[in-house]
């Protein structure tokens, strides 16, 4: 299968629900520092031009940070879409996966407003529904890499998640957010160890590295 026909799998998968298709994805639930991305997007227009112009779309995780970033301003440019960022202190409130569900949620909102759409579906990917979300929704697990509007969002939020922790990197370079994007390498666990933790890190996600010597609450 080339590329191209695999992006037409990608929109037919959307086409088959038979109305407007909004996908939605997050970014960053893994990582120990930094917030949690989700991205909402609706293309008005499907056409054979986007579609060749989309021929790499795949789960963002399988694209290279080079084809990502072409990928981003094409679909920026080509939608409707809304990226959306709940900070550290909020997720060590609440907790990681409803502050992903909550970022969702509230990208596909503005997403819905601007379309204004009123007949639609929502995909979320993965295995939950958006809590207290009163628009039509189904989850698709591995979404990702089956639906072109989820692939499309995973990429908005991976792009714009990474910008941010580059951002961030220049503040604390020690940790090398620029490369690992906070995940819990040896490196970011090493610098942990000598410098500390920053207001980014989510201690919650370090409680078993630091089970005798932090305390959370």
């Amino acid at each position: 299968m080339n590329k191209e026909a695999s992006s037409i799998n990608l929109f037919n998968f959307d086409k088959s629900f038979k109305m407007p298709i909004i996908g939605t994805d997050e970014a960053g639930r893994g990582p120990a520092a930094g917030g949690v991305f989700a991205s909402a997007v609706y293309f008005p227009k499907v056409t054979k031009k986007l579609i060749s112009e989309l021929s790499i779309l795949n789960d963002s995780k399988k694209l290279t940070p080079k084809n990502r970033e072409y990928l981003y301003d094409f679909i920026f440019n080509e939608s409707i879409s809304k990226t959306v960022c709940v900070e550290v202190n909020d997720i060590e409130k609440y907790n990681i996966l409803a502050c992903s569900l909550l970022a969702m949620k509230q990208a596909c909102e503005a997403v819905i407003i601007e379309s204004g759409l009123k007949e639609f579906q929502v995909l979320v990917d993965g295995n939950k529904l958006i809590r207290e979300f009163s628009y039509p929704q189904q989850f698709i697990i591995k979404g990702d890499g089956k639906s072109a509007s989820i692939a499309a969002a995973s990429i908005l939020a991976k792009v714009t998640r990474d910008r941010y922790m580059q951002e961030l990197d220049k503040e604390f370079p020690e940790y090398n957010w620029r490369s690992n994007a906070g995940y819990l390498t040896k490196q970011h666990f090493d610098a942990i160890d000598k410098y500390g933790l920053t207001k980014y890190h989510r201690k919650s996600f370090l409680r078993k590295h630091f089970e005798k010597q932090l305390t959370l609450f």
